[in-house]
C-alpha cells in the first residue's frame, strides 16, 4: 500500500511540475505568427522586441513572392502579414475569393525606375526596353510611374490596373517587358531600365531613395501597405496591440533610419486606408 501511496505522490508531483512548465497555464507570452515578403526582417525584429515586452511572440516567416503570404493567411498557416498595398491586397482577395481584412497601416514604399545604364531619364533611347512586375497591380503602378516620368502616356481609363494595351502615347517607342516582381531587378543588365517594388530593391541591395531615376509620388493612397488578418480575427487584442507598437513615434523613426527615407511610415485608420478610390 506505501509502495502504491508513493508513485501516487510522484506522479501527482510530474503533473504539477509539468503544470507550471505550460505557458498557457501560467500567464505566458502570446505566440503570433507573421509574414512579410523579402529577407530583410530588420524593422519587423524591432516591433517584435517591443512586442516581447508586451507578452507577445512575434514569429517571422519570410517569403519570396507576393502570392504566398496571403494564401498562408487565408488558410490559418499564419496570424498576420505585412507586406502588401492596399490596391494589391483588394485585388487579391476579389481574385482569391479570401476572407482577409486588413487591421492596420504600416508605410508607403513608393516603386522607383532603376538603369545601371542611364542616369536620367532623358537618356533613355528609342525603343528601349523596360522590365515591369507582372503582378495586376504591380503592373498599373508601374505604367502609372512611366506615364508620370513622361515616358508613355495611359489612357483616362487606365485605372490602378492598366496594361500595356492603355498606352495611347509611346513617343520612344518603349517596350514593356513584364516579369515576376522578384526577377526585375536581375534584368537591369539586359535592359534600359527596370521598375522595382521597394522591398525587392532592397533585397537587390538597391537604395530606393538614392538609386532610382524616377520614383512614384509618396503619397499615393492605394500604394499605402498593410498588415492583415482574417476576418473572423480582426480584433484579436494581440494583432490590435501590433498594430499600436508599428504605429508608435519610435517606431516610425527607427523605419526612417533604417531604410534611409526609402520607406514612408503612415498612419491612417482602416476606414481611411480602404477608402483610396
Amino acid at each position: 500500500m506505501k509502495k502504491i501511496t508513493t508513485a501516487t505522490l510522484l506522479s501527482l508531483l510530474v503533473l504539477i511540475l509539468a503544470a507550471c512548465g505550460d505557458d498557457s497555464s501560467s500567464g505566458g507570452n502570446t505566440t503570433v505568427t507573421l509574414g512579410i515578403s523579402g529577407s530583410d526582417t530588420t524593422i519587423w525584429d524591432y516591433v517584435a522586441d517591443k512586442a516581447e515586452a508586451e507578452g507577445i511572440d512575434i514569429e517571422i516567416q519570410t517569403f519570396s513572392d507576393y502570392v504566398a503570404p496571403n494564401l498562408a493567411l487565408a488558410e490559418g498557416e499564419l496570424d498576420l502579414n505585412a507586406f502588401q498595398t492596399i490596391s494589391y491586397f483588394d485585388e487579391f482577395v476579389e481574385e482569391h475569393n479570401v476572407d482577409i481584412v486588413p487591421i492596420g497601416s504600416t508605410v508607403i514604399a513608393p516603386m522607383g525606375l532603376y538603369s545601371d545604364k542611364y542616369e536620367a531619364i532623358d537618356e533613355i533611347p528609342e525603343g528601349s526596353q523596360i522590365a515591369t512586375p507582372n503582378e495586376a497591380t504591380n503592373m498599373g503602378r508601374a505604367l502609372l510611374l512611366l506615364d508620370e516620368a513622361g515616358l508613355i502616356t495611359l489612357s483616362e481609363d487606365a485605372g490602378l490596373t492598366g496594361t500595356a494595351e492603355d498606352i495611347i502615347e509611346n513617343p520612344k517607342n518603349i517596350e514593356i517587358v513584364p516579369m515576376v516582381s522578384g526577377h526585375t531587378p536581375r534584368a537591369m543588365p539586359d535592359v534600359a531600365a527596370s521598375i522595382i517594388n521597394n522591398g525587392v530593391a532592397v533585397d537587390a541591395g538597391l537604395n530606393p531613395t538614392d538609386d532610382p531615376i524616377a520614383r512614384e509620388s509618396d503619397t499615393a493612397k492605394p500604394y499605402i501597405n498593410l498588415i492583415a488578418a482574417n476576418a473572423e480575427e480582426a480584433d484579436n487584442e494581440a494583432y490590435q496591440k501590433i498594430v499600436e507598437i508599428y504605429q508608435q513615434e519610435d517606431t516610425a523613426d527607427f523605419i526612417i533610419e533604417h531604410t534611409k527615407g526609402g520607406q514612408i511610415p503612415t498612419v491612417v485608420t482602416v476606414d481611411e486606408l480602404v477608402d483610396y478610390q
